[in-house]
């Protein structure tokens, strides 16, 4: 579709915001604009305490947390977490003029969190962030993101996607103790407490999980960050009375309290936000830490996560505003995906874990949004939304990670993508999927799912099917599940 293109129902032009947004032309107005970006914040707004949950209780090798303290401090996470995501959803407006909102990935932090920062500091881990979106983006700029892209076959793009729900949504049942370890060989996991859920904390999770399916199922905007705000009230109510308390009390456990933060009023509802994160990245440490071999499958995890997730949200969110050409791609492609490869460089750089773009922005377009003027009025509200950050500290995890429970939920409806009928990409497909949530780990998933692919192809003669990228890293995944051998062999 040409740029100078006129939709059917087009108006000419009222002002310089309209010609420069083209908003008329699309058929929308400013007015539709403002609510379909005020629509989009809604929707992924759960991001400002979902991010600082993720990364913020995850010590790295040396046992600090994000920031380098020896406490979680969840407010500074989540008030650099809403400035990256604004200032990243005005850039993509901006240059991009598209109808698409960045902020820091689902997925990708838990990445780091469980996979990534176990073998590394916090600063060597967003390093490999920042190294990660240069790469894209020079895949971007040369063209080649088109071989990396044919490399990979979709249904293998697909069971990532998968997997990762699967993943997030055992993290989300974990955090609240709906699912617990047991201490035992067999079963190693289990419900609640012997079997049975007990506690009012696993109780406020159940019900801010029903509350938000009910919401979803009645697509009500802003779906998630309702339940959660409900959530955290009744969680506040219950704590007054039942007297919960912590889950850990001078060192001794106790089962049935609160996971993470007991939930309370805050003294104060806003401040002046801490932006000390901005920066605090090493580039090239977690080579000295992990190893070059475990680093290069580590950002090529990232980058495979990050790049074929932005391609899949573009092209959806294309289609529902009608700004596809007849190949299916979205207007100005190319300056959307170098707003976003910029994206997961700024998302290192600030220390709260890639950026990307959010198919939530489908809601904002399902209320009318065809620009990019939605996506800075997004922009605008999480920039607003940095002096809210200290309620942070008060919203229990048993009232945010029910979102991560349905945000895995909605990734997992991909799977009907998947040909199950066919063995050579069924099996991959299925390893990929299982592994990551079986091991705690993204990157053993995706490096299962690969390498039982090539497999499969020599086993049924067919290595020619397989694209010399996916070799080249199917091999490396093999020397990384087998590092510790082979370093003991070689020493």
């Amino acid at each position: 579709m040409a740029e100078t293109s006129r939709r059917p129902g087009s108006r000419v032009p009222t002002s310089a915001v309209d010609r420069y947004f083209r908003i008329s032309e699309r058929g929308s107005s400013i007015a539709r604009e403002v609510r379909g970006g005020v629509v989009t914040f809604l929707t992924m707004a759960y991001i400002i305490v979902l991010n600082p949950i993720i990364l913020g209780y995850a010590p790295d090798v040396d046992g600090n947390f994000l920031g380098g303290g020896a406490e979680p401090d969840l407010a500074m996470i989540a008030a650099t977490t809403a400035l990256v995501a604004g200032l990243l959803s005005i850039l993509m407006g901006v240059v991009a003029n598209f109808p698409l909102a960045i902020a820091a990935g689902l997925g990708l932090n838990a990445f780091l969190a469980f996979s990534v920062a176990t073998q590394m500091t916090w600063a060597d881990a967003m390093g490999l962030v920042v190294l990660e979106g240069i790469i894209i983006l020079v895949l971007v700029l040369t063209g080649f993101r088109k071989a990396v892209f044919d490399a990979v076959p979709r249904e293998l793009k697909t069971a990532i996607a998968v997997g990762i729900g699967l993943f997030i949504a055992l993290i989300g049942f974990v955090s609240a103790g709906f699912v617990r370890a047991t201490g035992e060989a067999s079963p190693p996991l289990g419900l609640g407490l012997g079997g049975t859920l007990a506690g009012w904390p696993v109780l406020v999770f159940t019900f801010g999980l029903i509350l938000m399916i009910t919401l979803h199922a009645r697509r009500v905007p802003g779906a998630i960050l309702i339940g959660i705000a409900v959530t955290t009230v009744v969680a506040i109510v219950v704590e007054r009375f039942v007297e919960a308390g912590p889950s850990v009390v001078d060192g001794e456990p106790q089962p049935t309290g609160w996971n993470l933060n007991v939930p309370s009023l805050p003294d104060s509802f806003f401040s002046a936000p801490d932006f000390g994160l901005l920066g605090e990245f090493n580039l090239f440490g977690s080579i000295e830490r992990a190893g070059l071999v475990t680093v290069l499958l580590l950002v090529f995890s990232l980058l495979l996560a990050d790049f074929f997730d932005t391609m899949g949200t573009m092209t959806a969110i294309g289609a529902e505003a009608d700004l596809n050409d007849e190949d299916g791609t979205p207007e100005g492609a190319q300056r959307i995906l170098i707003v976003d490869s910029i994206s997961a460089a700024a998302g290192g750089a600030a220390s709260v874990s890639s950026n990307t773009s959010y198919v939530e922005s489908a809601a904002g377009v399902g209320d009318g949004a065809r620009t990019g003027l939605a996506s800075i009025v997004t922009g605008a509200l999480f920039l607003l939304a940095t002096v809210f950050t200290p309620i942070v500290n008060h919203i229990p995890s048993e009232a945010a990670v029910p979102a991560l429970v349905l945000v895995g939920f909605l990734m997992m409806t991909q799977v009907g993508e998947i040909d199950w009928s066919d063995a050579e990409i069924a099996i991959p497909a299925f390893l990929t999927i299982v592994v990551m949530p079986f091991t705690y780990s993204i990157a053993a998933g995706i490096g299962a799912g690969f390498v039982a692919f090539a497999l499969l192809k020599v086993v049924k003669g067919r290595m020619r099917a397989v694209h010399p990228l996916m070799w080249i890293v199917a091999i490396l995944f093999v020397v990384y599940f087998a590092i510790n051998p082979i370093s003991a062999w070689l020493t």
